[in-house]
């Protein structure tokens, strides 16, 4: 029964090998090839996919390059330019401050209703027609009404004292005097006006008129007719003027000191006496506006 069995299965297998003779080289090279074959498959398709998504990222940035090709230098040149714009508004912010503070002290130091100022002065006065000129000492007194800020209204008092040569050939009356005692009291009103303030000093400028007494006899016993004989000016009561350029520095919001140079003027003997000369003291406000 084995011999049958086994007669007949070799007759099988050579009638497929005759009628199929490729089919076991076939088998013996396909099986290994359909094995690689799906080994490789799985890493070639994860390949292709890594490959398809830089394809689709490089196609998806060309697209954005191409639709706004300045945006990275734009973005690049944007940057470092926000920061000087933050620098600047920085600066303004601090200069803007500043500003406010310098307004605030100013505005501490002037707004007060009224100023008093008390000193001394000196003046170059011509004492007579003929005679040479004079160093008038002096005292000086005022108080301004402020109506703001800047301008206000000055009341000035002041008086002068000076020795006037009279000797030489002046002295036509053969008189011992030779340096004569003269005198004059002023009162006098006139506006002032701040035109530069900082917190710390201003200037000003003030405009006076008002009257002078003079008195020139004082050596003579009172006698104009031998004073005058000297050279001198009569006794009397003319006009008086002065524009002066008051500098003040501040110790505080409420003192300060002040210089003034004036140009002065009088009127004694029917003429004009122009002089120079500068007042010098210090200065108290009070009465908040």
């Amino acid at each position: 029964m084995l011999s049958i069995a086994a007669a007949i299965a070799s007759l099988a297998q050579s009638s497929t090998s005759s009628s199929n003779p490729t089919t076991p080289a076939q088998d013996q090279a396909g099986q290994p090839a359909e094995k690689s074959h799906g080994k490789l498959n799985v890493p070639a398709r994860i390949k292709a996919h890594h490959a398809q998504r830089r394809a689709t990222a490089a196609q998806a940035r060309s697209s954005r390059s191409s639709s706004h090709p300045a945006a990275p230098a734009q973005a690049q040149a944007g940057q470092p330019a926000e920061q000087p714009q933050g620098q600047t508004s920085v600066q303004a912010r601090i200069k803007a401050r500043r500003a406010q503070r310098r307004a605030a002290a100013i505005h501490e130091a002037y707004s007060h209703r009224y100023e008093e100022y008390t000193g001394m002065g000196l003046l170059r006065f011509e004492p007579g027609a003929k005679l040479e000129r004079a160093w008038d000492y002096a005292w000086n007194v005022g108080f301004t009404r402020y109506f703001d800020e800047r301008l206000g209204l000055t009341v000035d008092g002041r008086g002068y004292y000076a020795t006037a040569y009279v000797g030489g050939p002046n002295n036509v009356t053969n008189n011992a005097i030779t340096n004569a005692a003269i005198s004059q009291y002023a009162l006098l009103a006139g506006p002032t006006y701040r035109f530069y303030m900082m917190p710390k000093f201003s200037v000003s400028g003030r405009v006076l008129g008002g009257f002078t007494k003079g008195n020139f006899s004082g050596d003579t016993n009172h006698s104009t007719i031998l004073s005058t004989a000297l050279g001198l000016w009569p006794d009397n009561y003319v006009f008086a003027g002065g524009a002066s350029i008051p500098v003040e520095y501040n110790l505080t919001p409420n003192i300060g000191l002040r210089v003034a140079p004036e140009y002065y003027f009088t009127g004694f003997g029917s003429t004009v006496q122009p002089s120079r000369g500068f007042t010098a003291g210090i200065v108290y406000r009070f009465g908040k506006q």
